[in-house]
Order: structure tokens, then sequence, then C-alpha cells
């Protein structure tokens, strides 16, 4: 019997001297953890929140082109012919059909333009109801504003007409830019990214010049009237005026 037990405590359990070697084994191996995870971390972050930034800029340049491409051709009343389109280098203001869930139809007037908050310079979309009466933007109340872009990106705007030469500005003009060019920056570098893209207006005249009748405003006059010069100064038996 003293046998048998001498010989169970002698293998039962850990010895104190184990028991220490193990937990500084496992003391080793959680701070070689602790290292690679904390040289591992901040790169798995930075990557994760560079890769949510360009989902969310590629969002926001959809959303953009989107809606310059729906500009429409709407006079600010009936005492001026030309449209309500004001576009500068960092910002644009338009007339495009509302849209939305909360949207009740008809116009609105949407502006892009920069900002500056809190958190430093950012691009807001925001609108207001088309009413005849406004003359200028600055006398309208826009709503609901939504940030698009914040740093380290930034936009600038660029217009393009019939003549295809891009101009910082388009103020005043009788129809709409064929083209607006949505350039991409890094705020930090200044340098063009490659997402810059164009968006193509789809209307540049009024809805009446669809029915052929409005020549002069529609830019249709000219050519005609070329026309009739051009007949006048031909006689009826075909022989241009002083031939033979």
């Amino acid at each position: 019997m003293k046998r048998h037990g001498r010989a169970h405590r002698d293998t039962a359990g850990f010895t104190l001297i184990e028991a220490l070697a193990a937990t500084v084994l496992m003391g080793m191996i959680l701070a070689a953890l602790a290292t690679v995870t904390a040289q591992w971390l901040p790169n798995w972050d930075r990557g994760f929140a560079r890769v949510q930034r360009t989902e969310l800029l590629d969002l926001a340049l959809e959303r953009m082109i989107a809606d310059l491409a729906a500009a429409e051709f709407v006079s600010p009343n009936r005492k001026t012919t030309q449209p309500l389109f004001e576009g500068a280098e960092l910002s644009v203001t338009f007339v495009r059909s509302a849209f939305g869930p909360n949207a009740r139809g008809g116009l609105e007037i949407v502006r892009i333009a920069e900002t500056a908050d809190r958190l430093g310079p950012a691009l807001v979309r925001s609108r207001a109801a088309f009413t005849p009466l406004a003359t200028s933007s600055d006398q309208l109340h826009f709503a609901d504003p939504v940030v698009l872009m914040r740093a380290p990106y930034r936009a600038t705007f660029s217009y393009a007409g019939a003549d295809r030469v891009w101009k910082g500005t388009w103020l005043d003009a009788k129809e709409l830019p064929s083209a607006i060019r949505v350039i991409i920056r890094d705020a930090a570098t200044a340098s063009v990214l490659p997402i810059s893209t164009v968006a193509l207006v789809h209307s540049q005249l009024p809805a009446e010049c669809a029915s052929s009748k409005e020549g002069r405003r529609c830019g249709k006059g000219t050519r005609k009237d070329a026309a009739g010069a051009q007949s006048d100064a031909t006689p009826k038996n075909g022989n241009p005026s002083g031939s033979q």
C-alpha cells in the first residue's frame, strides 16, 4: 500500500517548475502576437479606409454626373429667355426634374458647391423648389444639404459649348453647356485623379425648339436667312445674277 501511494504522488499533476515554464512560454507567444498585430492592424485600417473613401467617391461622382446630365433649359422668369444656369469653378447651379422618394414632381433647382465646416472643405448638394419669380440663385432658399465629397478629394468644374472649348465659368449664356467636366484632385498634392470624367448635358435648348417654330431662338434663323438670301440672288432662269 505504501509503494502504490508513493508512486501515485510522483506521477500526478505538474510540478511548479513546469507550470512556471508553461506560463513564461505563453507570455512569449502572446507578446509576439501583440507585436505582429500592432504592426499589421494600422496598415489594415488604412487600407480599409482608403477602399471605403474610393467607393464613396465613386458614388458621389455618379450622383453628380446624373444630376448634371439631367439639367434642363428653364428660364428663371418670363422676362428673360436665358436658362437658369450658373457655372463656376467650385460650384454649379441648374434646374432639373425633381426625383427621389420624397420628390413631389415638377422642377427643382440644384446647387452643387464647395463649402467649409468644422471638418474642412466639403462638396455639398442642396436643392430648392423652382419658382418662376426667382431671378438669381442668391434669392433662393436651398435645403436638404447632402455632403458628396470631403478631403482628401476636391472637385472643380469646367464647361464647354458647341465649340468644344473648355471654360472655367458659364454665366449669362443663351444656352446650356453641351458638356461639363468634373476634375477630381488630391487636396494634398493637387494632382488630377484618373476618376475625373465628363457629363454630357442631354438638352441645351428650350423645349419649344422641338416644334421647329422658334427659328432664331433655337439657332435656326441664320441658316434659313442664308438660304433665302441665296434664292433672292438667283434669277428665275436658274443662272446667278450677272452671269450670261
